[in-house]
């Protein structure tokens, strides 16, 4: 029975993933796994994170979020920073133009997950899961 839940679950988070990266792609520009980090950044204190921390709170491993700093780096939207304790510790901000696009993509972002939501909810598979979620 555990198998069973959790593939439905599997079914349900990679639809819903693909609905989020396909509304961020088309009406912003940017990828899921950025959109995440410019959200992460933007709630954190100071607008920084370690880039570990980062990494753990999207969900990759070191080298894709280096990858992804990179990228969000050479879009303007975010900076890296040195630890001032220790020269070891590097931090991703983000800019104000970061913060502008989080903005901007908040609203789509948040429809595409309701739409995807709502969607998933009429499979009778995965009612119940939607509906936990939502309680």
């Amino acid at each position: 029975m555990d198998a069973e839940h959790w593939d439905r679950f599997g079914t349900l988070h990679t639809r819903v993933e693909q609905e989020l990266a396909k509304a961020l792609q088309q009406h912003h520009r940017i990828g899921l796994s950025e959109y995440r980090a410019l959200a992460r950044l933007a709630e954190a204190e100071d607008g920084e994170l370690r880039m570990q921390e980062l990494a753990d709170l999207i969900g990759l491993n070191q080298s894709s979020v280096s990858r992804l700093a990179s990228r969000l780096e050479a879009s303007g939207l975010t900076r890296r920073d040195l630890c001032p304790n220790d020269r070891r510790g590097v931090y991703s901000v983000i800019t104000e133009e970061g913060r502008d696009m989080q903005e901007k993509a908040r609203p789509t972002y948040d429809g595409a997950l309701r739409t995807a939501l709502d969607t998933a909810a009429e499979d009778g598979h995965l009612a119940p899961l939607v509906d936990m979620l939502r309680s």
